[in-house]
């Protein structure tokens, strides 16, 4: 896939009176972690044409002018009757209101949370707007009786899902994406897809488990064949495997028995935007996240969410200097309910000033809450190094919340299993990898070499790893193999904890490698890897690597050992 390929769009049938209008975007879209994997995206548009006309979610603004070329040239405007939206935010606001322009006698179709944001981000309160709360239907003729399903989660409050019982497709939304370009409208060899899917339910579902399981309730009642996506390619081939693995990853989430609460209202995005990169720095260390907007949750369900959790984060923009009410109340309740040995955390984002940030992280303080991780102000629109930093500070705040309970229970001494498992030596190493602005390291003792031809290694990178955000497939990083002798300095050095957003390499030797990760001047050797393909495996992934360059440093050194006293013991 070229990232240097302009923006188009692909258009293609793909049932009766149905086309898709496929946005592409071939390099990394914006700065959200959910595009971290810096595989391009699609931005998934639907026509059904049948005696009335309808629209199925024009994309956002990035696309507004391509898109309605592209629309033009194959449909004219003015036979257009409905525009449906799954949800309204304000980066379609551009393509609607062009779209209006253009054909001003169109009816919109939401659900009522989203006539609400619709209203708003027209700045237009005299749209025409059918509002669908899960009973009504829009008769488009020949078959075509749309049914809607509202499948709101706390990000997308919104959220409507369109069926389609002529073509027995579910216009899913969010639901069921991926972020992957390229020329394959269909998931034919679905597999390919699976780390995609995977990393998008991690970011953008896994916060919201428990919506995605009551979606997942409602939707099973329909005969679906087709998932048509907001982004990446229809889910047809790998239907039934992707909702059967929705319902596993949800269901990993709901009843993980350490969880954190993450309130947050965002005015702008950019809040909500942060809360999702600490979100998913919680989750991939193996704690549930509660994702609450408190915009949209009635103040019971916050308070049970609270007294449930091992822990709470609030976020916040800041509005006329002030915290919106929501987020006051949301506090006020948060202060009235969680005992003070609960961990905290704050964070928030603003355009001129940040007083709701202070505020709330001054009268938790004066509660006498300890903070999991410092608190987090961003001016403006979040960028990849921010996002970084949040991840890393929700992972923090979930590992302080398992060793808090660790120390609270008993330490077993080790099995003798485990004593024997811990005699399985490794050379020692350490993991480095750089992308763009985004730089991490590990120390690694799981290490082997796999194959010949290609030469290629496997590592096991634990999920709560900061790291391991740089190891999906198509990663670059350099495995550095330490000397005896040496290593001790480089082995502390990198064991010790670093906060979140903190330099892995101030004060370490290094120089750049030709994939761009650093190399440890003082190793023994270094391996230049290209991440092919990894496997979960418990609480690590095993990721799989070939070498494309790499040199022995020191031909006269040996290479350092880790002995572990057992299999629990690093």
């Amino acid at each position: 896939m070229s990232k240097n390929k302009p923006r188009d769009v692909q258009v293609y049938p793909i049932a009766t009176d149905t086309r898709i209008l496929r946005s592409r975007s071939w390099s990394r879209l914006r700065f959200e972690i959910e595009y971290a994997l810096a595989k391009g995206t699609t931005a998934n548009s639907y026509l059904i044409e049948s005696k009335k006309t309808a629209i199925i979610d024009p994309p956002g603004e990035t696309f507004t002018e391509i898109y309605l070329k592209a629309l033009q040239q194959r449909f004219h405007l003015e036979d257009l009757d409905y525009v449906i939206l799954a949800h309204v935010n304000p980066n379609r606001a551009a393509t609607l209101k062009a779209l209006l322009e253009l054909a001003p006698q169109i009816t919109f179709v939401c659900s009522n949370p989203g006539a609400i944001n619709l209203r708003a981000a027209l700045e237009n309160p005299d749209l025409q707007i059918l509002v669908m709360r899960g009973e009504e239907t829009l008769d488009l003729g020949n078959g075509h009786n749309l049914q809607f399903i509202p499948t709101p989660n706390p990000r997308y409050a919104d959220q409507l899902c369109t069926y389609d019982p002529q073509t027995e497709i579910l216009y899913s939304d969010k639901l069921f994406g991926a972020h992957v370009c390229g020329d394959q409208v269909f998931d034919e060899g679905w597999e390919v897809y699976n780390e995609d899917r995977r990393y998008y339910f991690d970011c953008l579902m896994a916060p919201h488990a428990r919506q995605v399981e009551t979606a997942l309730e409602k939707l099973a009642d329909f005969p679906v064949r087709m998932y048509a996506t907001g982004h990446g390619p229809l889910v047809r081939y790998g239907l039934i495997d992707l909702t059967k693995a929705y319902r596993e990853w949800s269901q990993q989430q709901t009843s993980a028995d350490l969880t954190v609460v993450l309130i947050y209202a965002s005015a702008y995005g950019n809040t909500a935007t942060l809360a999702q990169a600490i979100a998913r720095g919680v989750t991939k260390a193996g704690v549930a996240v509660e994702s609450i907007n408190c915009e949209f949750t009635e103040p019971e369900e916050i308070r049970a969410a609270v007294e449930k959790a091992g822990g709470f984060i609030i976020g916040s923009p800041t509005l006329g200097g002030h915290a919106p009410t929501p987020v006051q109340t949301a506090l006020g309740i948060v202060l009235s309910t969680a005992t003070n040995n609960k961990l905290a955390g704050v964070f928030g984002s603003f355009g001129w000033s940040g007083e709701a940030v202070d505020l709330i992280e001054g009268k938790l303080k004066d509660a006498g809450y300890r903070f999991g991780f410092d608190t987090i102000r961003v001016k403006f629109k979040p960028d990849d190094t921010t996002l970084q930093l949040c991840e890393e500070a929700g992972t923090d705040f979930a590992q302080a919340l398992k060793k808090a309970r660790k120390v609270r229970s008993q330490r077993l001494p080790a099995t003798t299993v485990e004593q024997a498992v811990g005699r399985i030596v490794g050379s020692l190493c350490v993991l480095t990898a750089k992308e763009g602005d985004r730089s991490s390291a590990m120390l690694a003792s799981w290490v082997s070499q796999a194959s010949f031809s290609p030469p290629g290694l496997t590592i096991a990178v634990a999920k709560e790893r900061a790291v391991e955000t740089l190891t999906h497939t198509g990663n670059k990083f350099v495995l550095n193999i330490l000397k005896e002798g040496n290593h001790l300095g480089l082995m502390k050095h990198f064991l010790k904890p670093f906060g979140p957003g903190q330099d892995r390499f101030a004060d370490v030797a290094t120089e750049e490698a030709e994939n761009g990760s650093p190399i440890l001047t003082n190793a023994l050797a270094y391996l230049e890897c290209s991440v092919q393909n990894r496997m979960e495996s418990g609480d690590h992934w095993l990721v799989y690597a070939t070498v494309e360059n790499g040199k022995l440093l020191d031909t006269d050194g040996v290479t350092a050992v880790h002995h572990r006293k057992s299999a629990t013991h690093y």
